[in-house]
């Protein structure tokens, strides 16, 4: 009997088609996925990629507009009546399948919209805040695909999701800077004797600055070592995709370090021959002991709770 094709199956073809073309780093990296995680985690990321082109792609003025469009968008995926393209078709699919809560990425989309408003944060939680929104957000919705929803795991996939975003925002310091944008705590650039308004005029690197960089860097490097417990209670096919990523975003870091912390004059980039010892290190990570789903005793980060407690909550809606 002629079997026909699945028109999901079709329409996650199409969104790693988009991946490959707009993000490679992340198509290169679900490679390391088992083919049950890859699929859905393709849809996933294609929805984040469209949501943030869409904001990027236009002009500050119409960026509102744009997020409100993604917004209506996502109800339409939660109504069960997506628009007619193959994201939303997959989401739509993916989002009841996984028991995926909307708050989640209604959440990421609030991320987006701090960064049109040009948000400045005044210490290091409140920019915890703005991570959940954009990296943990992301990182809850991976984890629920691979089949974990204990608190105690979720808790441990935001802190390496934080983590990222605090490593990203230490390597992007000039070029966020140049883009009228400063993220580093502004208490702590404050007790540093860094004038936001002045690296804003006229981005320059300075010690002080690399000094709340370090800082900064040191507060990623916490809570990767707290989300190493979480990959050792995920599915064991899972383990090496996201140890490979930690491993190599923990090194972006690491190459800022290189330079002295010095992200303004360029943007630090891991070599190609540091990564596949990195990837072979993370190899290991699939034979590594499984342990009980308890999370460790670290509390979950205040900042990201809300993501817990949507997923406690039960339902899509």
């Amino acid at each position: 009997m002629l079997r026909l094709p699945d028109p999901y199956d079709e329409d996650v073809r199409r969104c790693r088609e988009i991946l490959r073309a707009g993000s490679k780093s992340f198509h290169a990296a679900s490679l390391f996925l088992p083919a049950r995680v890859r699929g859905p985690a393709s849809v996933l990321y294609a929805f984040c990629r469209v949501a943030d082109d869409a904001v990027d792609l236009v002009s500050p003025k119409h960026a509102p507009e744009a997020i409100a469009r993604m917004r209506e968008r996502l109800g339409k995926i939660y109504a069960g009546e997506p628009n007619d393209t193959p994201v939303d078709r997959a989401l739509s699919v993916v989002v009841r399948r996984y028991a995926l809560p909307r708050a989640i990425p209604e959440a990421m989309l609030d991320g987006f919209e701090w960064d049109v408003e040009g948000r400045r944060y005044a210490d290091m939680e409140s920019l915890q805040g703005y991570c959940a929104r954009v990296a943990a957000t992301v990182g809850v919705m991976m984890t629920l695909l691979m089949g974990r929803r204990e608190p105690g795991v979720l808790a441990r996939a935001c802190d390496l999701g934080v983590a990222m975003q605090l490593t990203n925002i230490c390597r992007d310091v000039g070029e966020d800077a140049r883009n009228g944008r400063v993220y580093l705590p502004a208490d702590w650039l404050a007790e540093a004797g860094v004038d936001a308004e002045a690296l804003l005029r006229a981005p320059s690197f300075s010690a002080p600055l690399g000094a709340v960089i370090e800082r900064t860097l040191k507060e990623a490097d916490r809570l990767y070592a707290r989300s190493a417990d979480g990959v050792a209670m995920l599915p064991r096919d899972c383990r090496m995709a996201i140890r490979a990523a930690t491993l190599l975003y923990s090194n972006i870091g690491e190459e800022v370090r290189r330079r002295g912390g010095d992200s303004v004059t360029s943007r630090a980039v891991v070599p190609g021959a540091r990564k596949l010892v990195l990837l072979a290190r993370a190899f290991g990570a699939r034979f590594s002991a499984d342990r009980e789903p308890k999370g460790g005793d670290d509390p979950a980060l205040p900042a990201v709770q809300f993501l817990l407690d949507a997923v406690s909550a039960g339902g899509v809606g």
